[in-house]
């Protein structure tokens, strides 16, 4: 009999507009919730922001793991995702800028400009994913 695998995610209801979305293969779990406007109790993500960070996570990770390839003195990195959603149900997200702060020392500018490009057009599968514009900035910020 062939192995099952296990669902990508499970969402399970608690009340109101509350989840608990569980990964199937890691099997961690976040909360998500509605806003009081439909019904939600403000206590957990909302949806779409669960949208941006995927998106966010995805590339970061591809981005940390081509400086950390490099062996770049990285010592802290961020992505600030922000997002512009159609008027009209559904109400997706129709442009989203990414904004890379990387903080090292003697990191190259064209360093992070080649790992950011390789995540947004080879390894991101969330970026991919979403039928959006999506266009990014940069930052290098330099330390001792």
């Amino acid at each position: 009999m062939a192995e099952q695998r296990p669902y990508g995610a499970t969402l399970r209801w608690t009340e109101g507009m509350q989840f608990v979305a569980t990964a199937g293969g890691s099997n961690h779990a976040i909360v998500l919730d509605g806003n009081p406007e439909v019904g939600g109790a403000d206590t957990g993500m909302r949806p779409m922001e669960a949208l941006l960070c995927a998106l966010g996570s995805c590339t970061a990770m591809d981005v940390i793991s081509v400086l950390q390839k490099k062996r770049l003195d990285v010592r802290a990195f961020e992505v600030r995702l922000a997002g512009q959603r159609a008027e009209e149900h559904p109400k997706r997200y129709t442009h989203i800028t990414l904004t890379f702060v990387v903080t090292g020392h003697g990191i190259p500018e064209s360093a992070v400009e080649r790992a950011i490009e390789l995540s947004q057009t080879k390894y991101c599968g969330a970026t991919a994913s979403l039928n959006a514009e999506i266009d990014y900035t940069y930052e290098v910020r330099e330390v001792a």
